[in-house]
């Protein structure tokens, strides 16, 4: 994985968590995600379901964590990338909380490029949409 995206959020590590963990609310805050297709399962671990991006992928995801309302994370794979994201949440008021979410992005073959270039660009926009993720939260 790599360095950590950390933000301190002015929201509680139940509601926050309830909304990242809640893959019906992506397209709201993810600014690479049109849609989501195909979902199985309640939203917790072992749910899977398709991203329908802005660039045309469709990766196919699956909850790989799921400790309510401390740690989340998910894994997908797209041709020949792979991708996994935690989230850790840790309450220090009821209402403050400290978000740390990791990522690592590979790729086999032809895909090792790419991704090398997709990890490097993805701190960035990770931190964007889960500033946007943390404000939606907030505001119910």
């Amino acid at each position: 994985m790599t360095r950590p995206v950390v933000l301190d959020a002015a929201v509680g590590a139940e509601l926050l968590f309830d909304y990242l963990a809640d893959v019906t609310r992506r397209p709201e805050w993810q600014a690479s995600l049109r849609a989501i297709t195909e979902l199985r399962g309640d939203g917790g671990l072992g749910t899977s379901w398709r991203d329908v991006t802005v660039a045309g992928a469709r990766p196919l995801l699956e909850v790989t964590e799921f400790h309510r309302p401390r740690a989340w994370a998910e894994r997908g794979s797209w041709r020949g990338l792979r991708a996994e994201l935690r989230l850790v949440l840790k309450a220090h008021a009821p209402d403050r909380t400290r978000l740390t979410a990791t990522f690592q992005i590979v790729g086999t073959g032809a895909y090792a490029l790419p991704a090398a270039v997709l990890q490097r660009l993805a701190g960035p926009a990770i931190r964007a949409d889960l500033r946007r993720a943390v404000g939606l939260a907030a505001a119910g």
